[in-house]
């Protein structure tokens, strides 16, 4: 049982930081090596000075409600993680875990949201004069999708814990 506790913790630690870098990083489109965009900036690299020269994006609906979502997946699992943490302390014995679970499950599936949302209307969101074939999905976009399942599954586990002893 202490081992499944440890094992979930960790999963949940995990998931919290991927959110938390999906949603911060600079990197959930990437035009070229030197220019990238992610949910707040769009930036370049100076070659010369070897930093990042970022401007904010051009809000628009589909970029304000991906950002918003985002944020919320990260405040849906970090309210998860505390009350596990409460839970865990003050629970009688025998007690479920479901609001942490349902925390967890409403985190994935914003999360799950969110990337869809890009996904879909990235063109909106991007609003670039280029072809978007000359860009990718950078990673932060990929880590986003990662905690879709991952988010769940904890999710899942949280609501079948039993606390014992």
């Amino acid at each position: 049982m202490v081992l499944l506790l440890m094992s979930v913790t960790v999963l949940h630690l995990l998931t919290l930081a991927m959110l938390f870098i999906a949603t911060m990083e600079k990197s959930w489109w990437v035009w070229t090596d030197a220019e990238i965009t992610d949910l707040w900036y769009n930036c370049i690299h100076d070659n010369v000075t070897g930093n990042w020269l970022c401007a904010t994006t051009n809000e628009n609906d589909w970029l304000q409600v991906v950002q918003a979502l985002m944020v919320l997946s990260v405040v849906f699992s970090s309210i998860s993680f505390l009350v596990f943490l409460g839970q865990l302390f003050t629970m009688s014995k025998v007690g479920l875990f479901y609001f942490t679970g349902l925390c967890q499950v409403f985190a994935g599936f914003t999360s799950f949201a969110a990337s869809l949302i890009f996904t879909f209307h990235r063109k909106e969101i991007l609003e670039d004069s280029r072809d978007l074939s000359m860009g990718h999905f950078g990673y932060c976009f990929i880590l986003a999708w990662s905690c879709v399942p991952l988010l769940l599954f904890s999710g899942v586990l949280y609501v079948h814990l039993r606390k014992r002893q």
